[in-house]
């Protein structure tokens, strides 16, 4: 009985904490604040608790929710209060500028020099005068500017105007063919069965993944796979 309760606990817990975790919205690691850092370890140690929490787990419930319902009024009250958003949230920092290191920017960040230079060494820049401005971020990341005379070359220096590309759009999953996804891309039937025979295919079902681009008007098929490989090139 008391395995069947905790599993019970347990099974409402996840429930309650995937809807908590929806409420504040989905954000990678890297994009998270120190504040919605710290909630969010509060509510799964909470919700790690209430796991074994026989008598009054209910406590530990409302608990997660209060947190995030405090994380939920911090997102609201910093997308709409500049100065609350550099309390809670803070702002981002100019490192280097033009040739210049801002020192007291160094020590607000708490980012030494050696780290900053790991930074950029890991984006690709080993020589600072190939940057132009490098600040760094309220949630702990490097955003680099490079100079002019170093930035990625684009079609518009080169008067090229490239055809605009659209997404790929999946119109056959495991074998199964998505109509939906096939109609809205102005594809029909006929025109999947023709692009697979062309292609060699006899049906959908020989299919592992099929990609329409709505553009080029073309069909991309990765078949499925049968054959065991020969080397595994990551042993």
């Amino acid at each position: 009985m008391e395995l069947l309760k905790t599993a019970w606990i347990s099974f409402l817990s996840i429930i309650v904490l995937f809807l908590l975790t929806k409420l504040m919205g989905n954000k990678q690691l890297s994009q998270l604040s120190m504040f919605d850092y710290i909630i969010g370890i509060s509510i799964g140690s909470i919700a790690a608790e209430c796991s074994f929490e026989d008598e009054h787990p209910e406590r530990m419930i409302v608990a997660m929710i209060i947190y995030a319902l405090s994380a939920y009024a911090v997102s609201i009250i910093t997308g709409k209060s500049t100065y609350f958003r550099k309390v809670l949230i803070g702002r981002p920092l100019i490192l280097f500028h033009n040739g210049k290191l801002y020192r007291d920017n160094f020590k607000k960040a708490r980012i030494d020099i050696s780290d900053f230079l790991t930074h950029c060494r890991n984006q690709g820049y080993f020589d600072l005068t190939n940057l132009r401005t490098a600040v760094f971020e309220y949630n702990g990341s490097l955003s680099l500017l490079p100079v002019d005379s170093d930035r990625p070359l684009k079609p518009s220096d080169l008067e090229i105007e490239p055809e605009q590309e659209e997404i790929m759009v999946n119109v056959i999953l495991d074998g199964h063919i998505n109509d939906v996804n096939l109609k809205k891309s102005g594809f029909e039937r006929v025109w999947l069965d023709k692009q697979l025979h062309e292609q060699g295919f006899n049906n959908a079902k020989e299919i592992f993944l099929g990609m329409a681009d709505t553009v080029k008007k073309t069909l991309q098929l990765y078949p499925m796979e049968v054959k065991k490989q020969s080397a595994d090139p990551f042993e």
